[in-house]
């Protein structure tokens, strides 16, 4: 991802909490938090990063429409 937008984070830690929350329509459904803590860049290109990596990441794939996913980024 980072290579594609030229960007080179010196470090990333992500740390993801999973929860149940109530879903819109009724019912309880699934939740994720992220934070994604990315070293070496710029908060905006960090931002970039981040949201590069969601769009192909297989985990992201797989739930979008289903989980609600949150994504903080921090840099270091």
């Amino acid at each position: 991802m980072g290579a594609q937008l030229k960007l080179k984070p010196s470090s990333v830690t992500i740390q993801a909490a999973v929860g149940i929350g109530t879903k819109s329509d009724g019912g309880f459904g699934l939740k994720v938090d992220l934070i994604a803590t990315i070293g070496g860049l710029a908060q905006a290109d960090a931002e970039k990063v981040v949201a590069a990596g969601h769009t192909v990441c297989p985990y992201s794939n797989a739930v979008k429409g289903n989980v609600d996913v949150t994504i903080a980024v921090k840099i270091t």
